[in-house]
């Protein structure tokens, strides 16, 4: 495994996290391959790191005063084993093949556990929306997806929405592709409801972690009921996970953004939740102004100088880490467990260092990683494919009782597989291995390709 690793390193040392994701997942396996020696000698840990097709090109835009500007855009298909590639695009400044690698490869795994039949990939572009006008964030999708279209299809990529990338993004993608190829097929995922999304599609990964959340709990004779919650972010996936703890009786205290995070010591109830969706979503507002609207809650900026985030020292029951990755760190790590958190369950992509979450699994506390407990938002995308493909529209009830027994089906899955391989209790080994052997038996199956 260390030589895997290294092979990695070598072929691409700026990527730091890939090499962390990789790391994580080829620890994690190790009892498998030495059980399977087929594996091994089909050089599956090798083929399963390098990407499929690397997809890099430039998107030329005009902004409002006719300046034009020039981002770069990607495609990760990491594994189509099991499927077509699917995985969000992102937009951010921060985007790079590294960033993007990662998050494709743990989709690769994500995918796999959430039972339906979907490959990995992930995409993106270093383009930022913040401050952009509608017109301006437009003309950059149109942009993007003049060569996009080339590489995805219903049956061969699908694409979805991540940071930076909601519903009017989404809107202008598929407005652009189904110009380019004359046809309108389900080709990308996180639609309107009104020409082929799915509901309860944007509630999904928030949704979901909470579900997840409430099966680890269960494991422990506990419920959410009653446990106050520290949660990360403000987006989609915080926004959701908010509102399904609040409806299951929790008690969320925080939440942020990258200009820092506000402490709301008596709890963000319907009304203020409301009213941080419209701040978001609607004014694309900073969580300043909530502190500026309830005097009682507490807002702290974010200080770069720190080697910890205050968010995450709050006593607390429950952590619910859902911004970006790397947001909580070994001193985050030791925090959290000092101030009494029992759960932590990932909403955000790896959003934990290698030496947080060792200290994480030393710990006594319950640690859902997302590549399983954020899987229900490509598990609705997933559904949305199957809805579009059927030309029909499932209600909301129904979706949601699918994720739930989604993931439901998940979380017993990796609690299996780390029993048979030697690590009961921990999700993470778990996680990793299910979603290696479904992903490499239909390799093997498929010939050296």
């Amino acid at each position: 495994m260390n030589d895997i690793l290294q092979i990695v390193k070598d072929k691409d040392p700026q990527e730091k996290e890939f090499h962390q994701a990789v790391s994580e997942v080829m620890e994690s396996i190790k009892p498998v391959l030495d059980a399977n020696p087929v594996y091994r000698n089909a050089c599956i840990p090798e083929r399963l790191v390098e990407p499929e097709r690397v997809i890099l090109f430039r998107v030329p835009w005009a902004d409002d005063q006719g300046a034009v500007h020039v981002n770069r855009g990607f495609r990760i298909e990491m594994n189509s084993a099991i499927g077509p590639y699917k995985g969000g695009l992102r937009f951010h400044p921060s985007v790079n093949l590294g960033i993007l690698k990662f998050l494709a490869f743990e989709q690769v795994f994500k995918n796999a556990l959430t039972t339906l039949p979907m490959g990995g990939g992930k995409g993106g572009s270093d383009f930022d929306p913040k401050g952009k006008s509608d017109n301006e964030v437009m003309r950059f999708c149109q942009s993007f997806m003049c060569e996009l279209f080339r590489h995805i299809g219903a049956n061969t990529d699908v694409p979805a929405g991540d940071i930076g990338v909601g519903a009017r993004e989404i809107g202008y993608l598929f407005g652009m592709y189904k110009k380019l190829r004359n046809e309108f097929t389900g080709v990308l995922t996180g639609k309107s409801l009104g020409w082929g999304g799915s509901l309860i599609r944007p509630e999904a990964t928030g949704f979901g972690s909470v579900y997840f959340a409430a099966e680890m709990a269960a494991t422990r004779g506990k419920t959410l009921e009653g446990a106050t919650c520290l949660v990360s972010g403000s987006g989609n996936v915080a926004q959701f996970t908010m509102e399904k703890l609040l409806e299951l009786g929790g008690k969320v205290v925080t939440f942020s953004d990258s200009s820092g995070y506000i402490f709301d010591e008596s709890g963000i109830d319907r009304d203020k939740l409301a009213y941080l969706k419209i701040l978001k979503n609607v004014r694309r507002g900073r969580v300043s102004e909530y502190a500026d609207k309830y005097p009682g809650a507490v807002y702290t900026a974010a200080d770069p100088a720190l080697d910890h985030n205050p968010l995450w020292h709050h006593k607390a029951d429950c952590a619910f880490p859902s911004a970006t990755q790397n947001e909580i760190n070994g001193t985050d790590a030791r925090n959290l467990v000092a101030s009494g958190v029992y759960l932590v369950c990932e909403g955000a992509n790896m959003p934990t260092t290698p030496d947080g979450a060792d200290i994480f699994l030393d710990s006594d506390l319950l640690y859902g990683p997302g590549k399983a407990a954020n899987a229900g938002g490509v598990s609705v995308s997933g559904l949305e494919m199957t809805q579009n493909s059927m030309r029909l529209s499932w209600t909301r009830a129904e979706v949601d009782d699918r994720l739930k027994m989604i993931m439901t089906s998940i979380h017993k899955t990796c609690l299996a597989a780390a029993e048979q391989y030697g690590s009961p209790g921990n999700y993470v080994a778990g996680a990793n291995i299910a979603g290696f052997v479904k992903v490499v038996d239909a390799m093997m199956d498929q010939g050296l390709v």
